[in-house]
């Protein structure tokens, strides 16, 4: 397990959680895994029907995708037209 370090006094080390590995997918692979266009992938995040990206870098502009959140939209689209 790591564990993150401080030597400020009065900080107290913790475990991290561990979540597991995440692959972090930018929008190529996006429209490669799901199949459809940048333009339809923006507008169902616009109309709330598709995960927002977060910014890999905070106050960068690169932006992704973590793999498990589109799986898991995928799954449910699936689901949800049997």
């Amino acid at each position: 397990m790591i564990r993150l370090d401080s030597n400020k006094p009065g900080v107290e080390m913790k475990p991290e959680t561990k979540i597991g590995p995440h692959r972090v997918l930018r929008q190529p692979q996006i429209s490669s895994k799901v199949g459809i266009r940048r333009s339809t992938i923006y507008d169902l995040i616009a109309r709330g029907l598709f995960p927002k990206p977060f910014e890999i870098v905070p106050g960068g502009r690169a932006k992704g995708w973590l793999e498990a959140d589109i799986d898991e939209w995928l799954a449910k689209r699936k689901a949800d037209s049997a």
